[in-house]
């Protein structure tokens, strides 16, 4: 007589549902200011898409100061790519507010895109 454990079916059980992520979604982008920002919208419709329903989520964007000084330097504009981006972000995809902003004094990619959610 062959006897399953109660773990070994639950394990079984839950065979076809999606596994939560052990941690926040993460992207990295580079390259023209107003690309990494078409690009991260672009990246956070599919990552909405992906994750299916949820109960919560929250949004960070980390900006690398150096990095974006010296493509102002270089003559890239912030605005009005910033505002569209935030308007976007807020306005098409029901987010209650613009996602939470840090500011990196650290080189490294121009932006990262950071999504924690709760099912």
């Amino acid at each position: 007589m062959n006897r399953e454990s109660t773990a070994g079916r639950e394990a079984r059980s839950g065979a076809g549902r999606r596994a939560a992520p052990d941690g926040p979604l993460v992207w990295f982008f580079a390259g023209a200011f107003a690309t990494c920002l078409a690009d991260m919208e672009d990246t956070f419709r599919r990552a909405l898409v992906q994750v299916g329903d949820i109960s919560r989520i929250a949004v960070m964007i980390e900006l690398s100061l150096p990095v974006l000084e010296a493509r102002i330097a270089a003559g890239e504009a912030v605005q009005p790519a910033w505002s569209r981006f935030l308007n976007a972000m807020t306005e098409r995809y029901g987010l209650p507010g613009a996602p939470r902003v840090r500011y990196l004094k650290t080189p490294g990619p121009l932006a990262s895109l950071v999504i924690a959610y709760r099912s």
